[in-house]
């Protein structure tokens, strides 16, 4: 088990920098543009398809359930059904599966969203990629919220749906969704509010976890091609590092991806700002990754690579392995 001072020189150096780094050596990636305009969209949420201890680890242990606000569901499309473990931040959120959980995904699977939090905004970037030369695919994603009447919930823009571990999309929930009284979400702050503060409500607050501000992805050199210019078009600062990875930021979080071969595919450090800084110091051990709960204000989630994980792709199908999505 690591020592806290050298937990607490791991986490301030990832902070000070914003960079979760394995290795490479990088100014910040906003240092640049310092003063850009805010990006059309953001980091809404992450997902990975872990082991089946961890993700057990995830639902079980006592005290994830009271570091963050914790959420067991299972959802439905009208066509395919996936159960994931949330942890949901103010503006941002983190979903885990374990094998079977979600359909077609296999072990070291990872996919990422960034949304828009005005109306109308997933449209501009979903133009800006066009004059990059991407042909994006574009469609509303459904849900049925038990009564077997299917809704529209958000809608969605991705690059390609041929890839190898790691599928990014963009997306705007829907004022629809978002006002319908069974749901019970907050009433608009602005006009065109479809923001990510809107939708994950304000649970966070009897919590440690506030957001989700880096997060480094394993995935294929393929993989970073195809999904970068997505976040291109969102206006979300891009960096390309020697390696052939990537940072990109958007603000407020960090998302590296690190090229590695597909057996390798996984996810590997996320941070997370807290409400408060933590009074004492703690590690925790979550399946096969460890917890580090400050000091200060922040905390370092590592996940242990997994041996052996399948090599996984989409197949050229059209249709993204995204548990939402139907398969």
């Amino acid at each position: 088990m690591r020592t806290p001072w050298r937990i607490s020189g791991f986490i301030a150096a990832a902070i000070a920098s914003l960079v979760i780094t394995s290795g490479t050596s990088v100014a910040p990636a906003h240092a640049e543009e310092a003063k850009r305009p805010d990006p059309l969209l953001a980091f809404n949420h992450a997902w990975a398809m872990v082991d089946r201890e961890t993700a057990d680890a995830i639902e079980h242990s006592e005290y994830l359930g009271q570091f963050a606000d914790r959420r067991i569901n299972t959802g439905n499309d009208g066509t395919s059904t996936w159960t994931g473990r949330y942890l949901l931040g103010k503006e941002t959120y983190l979903e885990f599966f374990g094998p079977g959980d979600a359909p077609d995904a296999v072990v070291g699977d990872t996919g990422l969203a960034v949304s828009a939090d005005k109306d109308g905004d997933l449209a501009i970037a979903t133009d800006n990629l066009h004059e990059l030369g991407v042909d994006p695919v574009e469609f509303t994603q459904v849900t049925d919220l038990g009564d077997g009447e299917l809704i529209p919930w958000f809608d969605v823009t991705y690059t390609t749906a041929t890839y190898d571990t790691f599928f990014s999309w963009a997306m705007e929930y829907r004022d629809e969704f978002l006002s319908d009284p069974r749901l019970s979400f907050p009433p608009p702050a602005y006009e065109g509010d479809v923001s990510r503060d809107r939708y994950n409500r304000d649970r966070y607050l009897d919590h440690e976890m506030r957001d989700v501000i880096g997060i480094q992805i394993a995935t294929t050199e393929a993989d970073i091609e195809k999904m970068v210019p997505l976040w291109r078009a969102a206006g979300i600062t891009i960096r390309v590092l020697k390696d052939g990875g990537v940072l990109a930021f958007d603000g407020m979080t960090t998302i590296r991806l690190q090229p590695v071969p597909v057996e390798e595919a996984g996810v590997r450090h996320i941070i997370l700002a807290l409400n408060e800084p933590a009074e004492e110091p703690r590690t925790e051990t979550i399946g096969n990754s460890t917890l580090h709960v400050g000091p200060g204000a922040y905390a370092l989630w590592t996940f242990d690579p997994v041996e052996g994980s399948p090599a996984t792709r989409s197949g050229g199908s059209g249709k993204p392995l995204h548990p939402a999505f139907g398969g």
